[in-house]
């Protein structure tokens, strides 16, 4: 069972280097956000239940290779997955795939996970799902179990993001 969401109250010293790294680069983003910790999640609803959020409103940051040494982030609505043609259409390419775990570890600084754009060792271009703006967004807080909500416009405009629809909604399971 998920623990109850603790705010954001733990000591510098107790987070980890990748959460610090989030945290500060959304500081430098001069936007407002809300820290939630929690423990483990097995699905979508409970993550969205303690989180405080609805389902939809988790984005999941995933990272995609266009080409060689050539990754970027999608922000997905956690009901919906990525639509490769949409994206492929979108960004003028024919094929793009996902690294494994450890690539997206080498291009991100972050495990699977715990990614967020912000903090990222490397500043990729960012493709946001059209209905990450316009409410409030639950994303990656660089470490597992730690989440950052946001306001979705805020997160788009700090980002850079290319706005789009590039998903569709997830098959049922």
């Amino acid at each position: 069972m998920a623990q109850d969401p603790q705010p954001e109250t733990a000591p510098e010293e107790s987070r980890t280097p990748g959460e610090q790294r989030a945290t500060a680069a959304l500081d430098a983003a001069g936007i407002a956000y809300r820290v939630v910790r929690h423990g483990m999640v097995r699905s979508l609803a409970e993550a969205a239940q303690v989180r405080g959020i609805d389902p939809a409103g988790i984005v999941k940051t995933l990272v995609v290779r266009r080409a060689e040494d050539d990754y970027l982030f999608v922000l997905v609505p956690g009901d919906r997955a990525i639509s490769w043609p949409k994206l492929r259409a979108l960004l003028g390419v024919t094929r793009m795939s996902m690294p494994d775990a450890a690539t997206a570890l080498a291009v991100t600084g972050y495990e699977r996970g715990t990614i967020t754009p912000f903090g990222s060792t490397h500043a990729w271009p960012v493709v946001a799902d059209e209905r990450v703006a316009g409410r409030p967004a639950s994303i990656g807080g660089g470490a597992h179990g730690v989440s950052a909500t946001v306001d979705g416009d805020d997160l788009v405009l700090a980002l850079g993001a290319t706005v789009a629809d590039v998903t569709d909604p997830e098959p049922p399971r």
